[in-house]
């Protein structure tokens, strides 16, 4: 392979995985929602774990950013701050959840998964 093509695509593959690596905040919530019902509808302890640990990744990703409702706003708005205050919350209970499916406990681990509702809705009535 020549010089010029390597170097073609070494700079796909890095343009390729910054991309995947900047999801939107949106991107974010929809994994998020998507690993949810994976969660609510888990018949194993592995299958709640990945989705617990995927949703854990995406709203960590999503404090990162900003929602479209908020760009008006600046980094430090106190909308902002409480934007990524909902989802501290939401990471704290993810954690709490994935405790328990570390200790095999499907059924406790699902039933705090299903905690999770209130604050997604309380926060996407103020953001979304």
């Amino acid at each position: 392979m020549g010089k010029k093509m390597m170097a073609l695509v070494a700079a796909v593959l890095l343009s390729t995985s910054t991309l995947v690596m900047a999801a939107s905040v949106a991107d974010n919530m929809d994994t998020i929602a998507e690993n949810y019902g994976k969660v609510l509808k888990a018949d194993s302890t592995d299958v709640i774990k990945k989705g617990l640990e995927a949703m854990r990744v995406a709203a960590q990703d999503a404090q990162k950013g900003i929602p479209s409702k908020l760009k008006s706003k600046g980094e430090g708005s106190a909308e902002v701050k409480d934007f990524r205050h909902g989802l501290d919350l939401l990471i704290g209970q993810i954690d709490g959840a994935l405790a328990l499916a570390n200790q095999g406990k499907l059924d406790e681990a699902k039933k705090a998964a299903q905690d999770f509702k209130p604050t997604r809705d309380t926060y996407h009535k103020k953001y979304r």
